[in-house]
């Protein structure tokens, strides 16, 4: 079993930016395609980006191309979302997600097994 925790949220003047981390328990991480989500007061749950368990191919939703970028440390057991340019509307409790060798659809939130405890990010204007 995988534990991950969520760390970096904050509170950011609009334009700015911020770092999310991910970190996740165990000596199989490199084998766990990584997905963040976000829900905001009232919404669904968002998905926002994901990365492969390879490492080689990238997923963003359309909202948020070109600002954020998902990376991973396999060294450090890490996950990262840099969120640049960032929105008001960007507002929103971001989730860390893992499932073992997934090749998608990435988006689906249910296909992932492990889930983050969520860390807030608000977005002043």
């Amino acid at each position: 079993q995988v534990q991950l925790v969520e760390s970096g949220g904050g509170l950011v003047q609009a334009g700015g930016s911020l770092r999310l981390s991910c970190a996740a328990s165990g000596r199989t991480f490199s084998s766990y395609t990584m997905g963040w989500f976000r829900q905001a007061p009232g919404k669904e749950r968002e998905f926002v980006a994901a990365i492969s368990w390879s490492g080689g191919s990238t997923y963003a939703t359309d909202s948020v191309k070109g600002r954020f970028t998902i990376s991973r440390d396999n060294a450090k057991n890490t996950v990262y979302l840099q969120m640049n340019s960032l929105k008001p509307e960007d507002t929103a409790v971001y989730y860390c997600a893992a499932e073992p060798y997934y090749t998608g659809p990435y988006y689906y939130a249910d296909r992932y097994g492990y889930w983050g405890q969520g860390t807030q990010v608000t977005v002043s204007s």
